[in-house]
């Protein structure tokens, strides 16, 4: 059975999608609300609530065939005003990584590390960040590539994440595996512009990871709505006209579009800042038709909480999200049991990673390299034969 850490552990979704064939050696987050989602849904026994940059690696058990960390996203998104790898939020990427080189001199080293973050990890500090971290991942000695991959391939909510996954140097990729160069499926222009950006060192490193097209996805933002929600009012006939007051012409001719379908509509609105007609600053409601969620955030503000628009005819209803449908956006199973505040319970939603992308990547890229490893070493207690520091 592979094991794995999992960092900035969040609700233990990462956990979810690996799966029940793979062990968990050890589970991190700083975030007590947090923690106590994972251990109702998973149990206490391998999680730790402390700052990441006050591990040591006495603290992590055994070695671990991965470790995935799905470092916080704000310092490389406007969230954050882009502040990076030297913010306070993002920049955790670094004590995680110096307990992963702590590690390494114990030679307890994962063989494999998966790190999970928005795009705007590619383009932040012009493509710096990204050059960063692909120099630390080498000069730890492992290869690594990058995938571009969006949630709404598996569930119905547009949510594109960067995942780099690193294997160490000492390995030969499985036949078919990793391609020569990069894909239209998985690399688009944006991450073959931050490979361009890297160091020499880390462009020899590089591996284009070539998993195969997932089958289409089956289910639309309408079969994750609940007829009778739990933990959100229906909003009163002045709150939904309000919303609809907040959009612009164009999006109005979608609510009407929708009227005119004779059919149940079910649409996401989002809250956003634009320009008005006089160039100013106002708040609008956005809203989609498309069966597709837009992208799960935390609740940092009413602006970030997705609201959603059933139109039947003339009868028009309007309420927040709630988080039982959030987490099923997010893949979770209605057996996953969410905090009772809504705001905890979007939050977790909204800031974790979607359950079945972490399957899909365990299935087509971390199993075949575990057991591809497995049978080229031959050693009883290590897949890989690592390099020492001295030789």
């Amino acid at each position: 059975m592979p094991s794995f850490y999992e960092f900035f552990a969040g609700g233990g979704m990462a956990r979810a999608g690996l799966g029940k064939e793979w062990e968990c050696l050890f589970a991190n987050d700083i975030d007590a609300k947090k923690g106590a989602s994972y251990s109702a849904n998973w149990g206490a026994g391998h999680l730790k609530i402390a700052d990441v940059g006050k591990l040591k690696a006495a603290d992590l058990p055994d070695r671990a065939d991965l470790a995935w960390a799905s470092f916080p996203c704000q310092d490389l998104s406007l969230a954050g005003n882009y502040a990076g790898l030297k913010g306070e939020r993002s920049g955790t990427f670094w004590p995680f990584w110096r307990l992963i080189e702590a590690l390494a001199e114990e030679r307890r080293a994962p063989y494999a590390v998966v790190l999970e973050n928005v795009c705007g990890a590619l383009s932040s500090h012009g493509g710096k960040d990204f050059a960063a971290i692909g120099a630390a991942l080498a000069g730890g000695g492992y290869r690594f590539g990058a995938l571009v991959m969006d949630a709404v391939r598996f569930v119905p909510q547009s949510r594109p994440r960067l995942f780099i996954v690193a294997v160490h140097q000492d390995w030969t990729a499985p036949a078919g595996l990793a391609g020569t160069h990069a894909g239209p499926l998985w690399h688009p222009a944006n991450l073959a512009g931050a490979y361009e950006k890297l160091s020499q060192r880390s462009k020899e490193a590089w591996l284009w990871w070539n998993p195969p097209a997932p089958p289409p996805r089956q289910s639309t933002f309408a079969d994750v709505i609940e007829d009778e929600p739990q933990g959100v009012p229906w909003h009163t006939a002045a709150e939904t006209k309000r919303l609809l007051g907040m959009m612009s012409p164009i999006n109005l001719e979608k609510v009407g579009k929708a009227k005119r379908a004779k059919r149940r509509m079910i649409g996401g609105i989002y809250k956003r800042t634009r320009r008005d007609e006089h160039g100013k600053r106002a708040q609008r409601a956005e809203i989609r038709f498309d069966d597709v969620a837009g992208c799960l955030r935390t609740p940092a503000g009413g602006s970030s909480r997705q609201s959603i628009m059933i139109v039947e005819g003339d009868d028009i209803r309007s309420r927040l999200l709630s988080p039982r449908e959030a987490a099923r956006l997010m893949g979770l199973p209605d057996s996953y049991t969410l905090p009772e505040n809504y705001n905890q319970a979007y939050h977790l939603s909204g800031d974790g990673v979607a359950v079945p992308v972490v399957r899909f990547l365990a299935a087509h890229i971390l199993e075949p390299l575990l057991e591809s490893g497995s049978q080229e070493s031959g050693a009883e207690t290590a897949r890989f034969r690592l390099l020492s520091s001295d030789s």
